[in-house]
């Protein structure tokens, strides 16, 4: 089976060709960096992240494009309230979000490009639109003429007469389904020079001038969260196609994730600071949460699921770690298995491909516990394969890292598996008085163990 992605434009499962064999072109609407990131902020990202590892396994270039929206209402209006100058706000939520994505693992973008950088591609596009007669330029504003445009509403299901931008009143609109482009300076406001006048770019025009400076006119997937699907996207593909560029020949978009059956957002106040969840659980633990279900389904947020998650990352964990214990190194270069293949072509199914990485660590345990030390080995090794697909791989330089704690952790690591390991054999010869002594004597250590189907589970008890 080749890879099938969801798109949203045609709302079907369609097979992913791309316009380059051999390569993907990628745009992901990024932060509009007001404020502190939280984990529904980063769920795009991580993502996008995982297609990106998905398509470029076999070799593949990935370009993937994604931006900063540094400039905006809300960007101008939380700096003036700060008493900061808007520019710093800006760059002060960028180095934010780029802690963000580091820290969970997301690979850098092939770009990201600032607004702010390129107004003069937006000019030229606002240039192109007024004279196609798609645009006009009324009071220092530019505006889309919406009605000029017969495939308006196409990507979202929206209908012309039930179109609503959300845009403030403005007098020197024609029609007040039009959305701007350009937005005539304000006192006090930054601004830059156009034909038209001082102002500063309107949020869709800026991602369609990006995408297409880096991509090209027309290229493959265009991405973001649900939210964006109107009017962001909608007024994107107007402004673009109307342009006579082709832009995305695929749509793809990742729901929410939500507290209390409400979008995480500041406005609601029930946010979830990235800095403040990684005091709680490690980088991949949270990644493993944010990845696990399919990109597709919200994400209902609650201690316990993450905790549920917590454990699961873990189990992969120690199973490895008992491995490399045993037999030594393990790398990362083994056979993934036909049901994690078939899950990623199937748009992406992460539950699908989680599923297919426990069921082979619970065969790596089996021969982990039979003495089997060469189909453990290999078992290990197709765990790491699949896991590293999905930016998971607990041996990774990242992530064992992390793991380990430094060379305390690590040296740790070593002396308890090798319990572990006697606490097996003794219960394999029937021996639990044995088995209860050493889990005690961990026990007393401020170890905890757990016995799962995939095997022994320990864990700092302070963790």
């Amino acid at each position: 089976m080749s890879l099938h992605l969801f798109d949203t434009a045609t709302r079907s499962m369609r097979e992913f060709v791309p316009q380059v064999s051999g390569t993907a072109s990628i745009y992901v609407c990024g932060a509009t960096v007001q404020g502190v990131p939280h984990i529904g902020h980063v769920r795009s990202g991580l993502n996008f992240d995982v297609l990106r590892r998905w398509l470029a396994r076999d070799g593949s270039t990935v370009h993937l494009v994604r931006n900063v929206t540094d400039i905006d209402d809300k960007i101008v209006a939380k700096a003036a309230e700060n008493d900061v100058e808007w520019w710093e706000w800006a760059y002060q939520h960028e180095r934010a979000f780029d802690y963000a994505y580091d820290s969970l693992g997301c690979l850098p973008a092939s770009y990201s490009p600032r607004a702010t950088g390129h107004i003069t591609q937006m000019v030229e596009l606002m240039d192109r639109l007024i004279g196609k007669g798609h645009a006009y330029a009324s009071e220092g504003d530019v505006y889309f003429s919406v009605k000029s445009f017969p495939e308006y509403g196409a990507l979202s299901g929206q209908k012309l007469d039930e179109v609503h931008q959300g845009e403030s009143a403005a007098t020197g609109k024609r029609d007040p389904r039009d959305f701007t482009l350009w937005k005539a300076a304000k006192p006090g406001e930054p601004s830059w020079p156009t034909p038209w006048g001082p102002g500063r770019p309107g949020w869709h025009l800026e991602c369609s001038a990006m995408a297409t400076t880096y991509l090209g006119g027309t290229f493959d997937i265009h991405g973001g969260g649900i939210d964006l699907i109107f009017p962001h996207h909608e007024n994107e593909q107007a402004q673009s196609r109307a342009a006579g560029d082709g832009f995305a020949r695929y749509w793809m978009h990742n729901a929410w994730v939500t507290l209390s059956g409400e979008k995480m957002s500041k406005s609601l106040g029930n946010t979830v600071a990235i800095p403040t969840m990684l005091e709680r659980v490690r980088a991949p633990e949270l990644r493993y949460y944010l990845v696990g279900p399919h990109y597709r389904s919200h994400i209902e947020y609650s201690p316990e699921a993450l905790d549920e998650s917590v454990s699961a990352y873990r189990r992969i964990e120690s199973f490895l770690r008992r491995v490399v214990e045993r037999t030594g190194v393990v790398g990362a270069e083994g056979d993934m298995s036909p049901a994690f293949v078939a899950a990623m072509d199937d748009d992406i199914s992460t539950p699908g491909a989680l599923a297919a990485i426990h069921k082979r660590l619970r065969e790596g345990n089996t021969a982990l516990e039979s003495g089997d030390d060469m189909d453990a080995r290999a078992a290990a090794e197709s765990v790491r394969a699949m896991t590293a697909v999905l930016g998971l791989d607990p041996l990774s330089p990242q992530w064992h890292d992390a793991a380990a704690g430094g060379a305390g952790r690590h040296a740790l690591g070593v002396l308890v598996e090798r319990l572990l390991e006697e606490r097996s054999q003794a219960r394999k010869d029937r021996d639990f008085a044995r088995a209860d002594v050493l889990r005690d004597h961990l026990l007393l250590a401020g170890i905890a163990v757990e016995d799962t189907p995939d095997g022994p589970l320990w864990t700092l008890k302070d963790d």
